[in-house]
């Protein structure tokens, strides 16, 4: 019998228990690190036992070992804990190293000044749109926009201006996960939310009227890869006072248009 290293021919060889476990620890990790959002900054112990399920014990040991790291970090009164500068570091080389933020970075500016209004860059890591670059109106508004890391990809329009092209499988494993509501406006209704993704591509772009802050409207357009694939979206959004009804096809037109130029320039050539 031909034997390699000691073991028989066409042997399978069983992953090893230190891996398996090496690889339970990193899921624990990112579920750690998910309980943290801009709402969530600073948690305790007890809030992300109760968040993860896990025990206390095994919450306690994920958090010394990441604090050592610097994936967390743990304030003054030692009772609470928030993401650690090193995410930071890997966040940077991640947008540096990204094609799209660096494409795309001349173009959102562009965008910002001509129409004056909040812009959001945003990739789907799929369940959320994720704004990787922001540009802020130039005058002061008085309309408090809030800062968006982390959109829901079922009530914003750079979520739906990608959700609306994903496979048919994505959308229903976000549907059994359950939609949030944020407003009164929020569709958290499957069959809805299938209606107006439809009509979103049936017009080209997406809109958000409310759906994800009170009296905020926006319109985004999805961004092509160079296969062709929807990863991503540009969007526009400012008070429903300034972006009226009437205002959204001409404004859908201009962000679209931006859109389809930043897919151009990472190798879309539809």
């Amino acid at each position: 019998m031909d034997e390699i290293a000691g073991k028989p021919a066409g042997a399978v060889t069983k992953p090893s228990r230190s891996g398996d476990e090496g690889l339970k620890s990193l899921v624990k990790v990112v579920a750690v690190l998910d309980c943290f959002s801009t709402t969530n900054r600073a948690l305790s112990l007890a809030e992300i036992c109760a968040e993860t399920g896990f025990p206390r014990s095994t919450t306690h040991r994920l958090l010394a070992s990441m604090r050592e790291v610097g994936f967390v970090e743990q304030d003054r009164e030692r009772d609470r804990y928030r993401l650690g500068v090193r995410l930071f570091e890997f966040g940077n080389i991640y947008l540096a190293n990204l094609d799209l933020n660096r494409e795309a970075r001349g173009i959102v500016d562009s965008l910002k000044r001509l129409t004056d209004q909040a812009i959001h860059l945003a990739v789907f890591d799929g369940l959320r749109a994720v704004v990787i670059n922001r540009a802020e109106p130039s005058s002061d508004t008085g309309f408090p926009l809030t800062v968006i890391e982390n959109a829901p990809a079922h009530c914003t329009s750079v979520g739906k201006a990608i959700l609306a092209w994903q496979p048919e499988e994505m959308l229903a494993r976000l549907a059994a996960m359950g939609f949030t509501r944020y407003t009164e406006q929020t569709i958290t209704d499957e069959a809805a939310l299938r209606a107006d993704l439809a009509a979103t591509r049936e017009r080209g772009y997406a809109i958000d009227d409310g759906e994800h802050q009170p009296g905020l409207r926006c319109v985004g357009a999805p961004i092509r890869n160079q296969h062709g694939k929807v990863f991503a979206a540009v969007s526009v959004s400012g008070p429903a006072l300034q972006i009226r009804h009437e205002d959204v096809p001409g404004l859908a037109s201009i962000v679209t248009y931006h859109a389809n130029l930043i897919s151009r320039r990472i190798g879309y050539q539809g």
